[in-house]
């Protein structure tokens, strides 16, 4: 049977884009983290790497990144695509598994901030009164069910 494939990228990742997804991101943190990459940004930066997206063939690999401070993540993401050769060649040994290494390419992460604005909008007054509303709908209809 075949599979379909989901252009948008968004949830039709096979287990085989997620495992391998999943071991860059592990590989790609540890290299971060011992400092290799000589660049003032980078070396100034605490970077975390939330997801890495692999392509349908393993060669492309989309690594959302999110700088902790206030860093511009733009300034981030430039300076590790000014280093993706290096990054690559330092990455061979922990994915050599793999029969291609992948081209990386970073993505700024903006999953916190959508959970912030939600976060923000659940806060609103317009949207507690809904729920305080919900609420008491649910009270007399349970207080309804016990009394008969």
């Amino acid at each position: 049977m075949a599979r379909s494939h989901d252009p948008k990228g968004s949830g039709g990742l096979s287990q085989r884009q997620l495992r391998v997804g999943e071991q860059v991101r592990h590989a790609l943190a540890q290299l971060l983290q011992r400092g290799e990459i000589r660049d003032d940004v980078l070396e100034r930066t605490v970077i975390s790497v939330s997801e890495v997206r692999m392509s349908p063939d393993l060669r492309i690999a989309n690594c959302f990144i999110s700088p902790l401070g206030d860093i511009d993540p733009q300034i981030v993401i430039k300076a590790l695509a000014s280093h993706a050769r290096f990054i690559r060649g330092r990455m061979a040994p922990s994915l050599r598994q793999l029969k291609y290494m992948p081209e990386f390419r970073f993505r700024a992460d903006t999953s916190f901030d959508n959970f912030s604005r939600i976060d923000a909008l659940l806060r609103s007054p317009e949207v507690a009164r809904d729920l305080v509303h919900d609420e008491d709908d649910g009270e007399d209809a349970t207080s309804r069910n016990g009394d008969e």
